[in-house]
């Protein structure tokens, strides 16, 4: 299975999350997406070590989805074994009050990947036509526009050289409930409560009416969008890992030769231990 084909949300087409099985694990069963996710997790870091020597391009991984969808697992299962000097992970909470004198890319723009580097960003600049709007935080108008502008964004930093990857992870109604729940009851996860997750889901269908057009909005040639079933977190992890090390496959990064100097180096140490 093409992974990414299956996922990916065609340029201009509808979505409809409320008729797509966050549950659904196409074409592979719990056993046989674990052994394939360890071994896309060291492909990735393998190409990784090879994007970071290479330094002329840059991957940018955008994770969205409801409050316990997995973003913060999924970043630790793909990406916990790469290199960290070649990692950045943003996070994007509420706007500080200097971050908020700026436009509303700002904070983002500043923090895409340098070249040579994976950027994963946990939420990100799609916030700005989410929260904002369900929860009317600017006038429709001015989140309407944005997403024009995002689309442009992205193009341009895919001209200069970064590829860019978005995964919605689709998580269920019941599902998230569960997870929030565990949060409620388990010493481990206690610190990630926050009463403002459950008062969120009173406003999960103007959430998910969102999404949908953020998903048909914003999934463009450029930087398409996938739509990632996210209640088995396995499979998750599985799909997210497979699609970023095909792409970081395709991308192809290339070790630098050794210098001329370090040619000469080499022979006048070979020399040595001849002599």
């Amino acid at each position: 299975m093409n992974l990414e084909e299956e996922f990916r949300v065609a340029p201009g087409s509808r979505v409809q999350l409320r008729d797509s099985d966050a549950d659904r694990t196409p074409g592979v069963n719990r056993e046989e997406g674990e052994r394939e996710h360890a071994k896309n997790v060291v492909r990735i870091r393998d190409l990784q070590h090879r994007l970071y020597a290479e330094g002329r391009r840059s991957l940018l991984v955008v994770l969205q989805g409801m409050d316990a969808a997995g973003k913060d697992g999924t970043i630790r299962h793909v990406f916990g074994p790469t290199n960290p000097q070649g990692v950045q992970v943003s996070a994007f909470g509420k706007p500080t009050s200097n971050e908020l004198a700026h436009d509303y890319l700002w904070r983002v723009h500043s923090r895409a990947p340098s070249r040579g580097h994976i950027g994963v960003f946990n939420r990100s600049h799609y916030e700005d036509v989410l929260i904002v709007r369900v929860l009317g935080l600017v006038p429709d108008k001015a989140w309407k526009r944005r997403y024009d502008h995002i689309n442009a964004f992205e193009e341009m930093l895919v001209d200069e050289g970064t590829t860019v990857l978005k995964f919605f992870l689709h998580v269920s109604a019941d599902e998230q409930l569960k997870r929030l729940t565990k949060r409620l009851t388990n010493p481990a996860k206690a610190w990630k409560y926050n009463a403002e997750d459950f008062s969120k889901r009173s406003r999960r269908p103007a959430y998910v009416e969102a999404y949908e057009d953020m998903l048909e909005k914003c999934s463009t040639k450029h930087a398409p969008w996938h739509v990632i079933p996210a209640d088995n977190k396995w499979f998750r992890n599985h799909a997210i890992a497979g699609i970023v090390a095909d792409r970081l496959e395709h991308m192809d990064p290339e070790l630098p030769e050794l210098p001329e100097d370090g040619h000469r180096m080499r022979e006048t140490l070979e020399g040595t231990r001849e002599g």
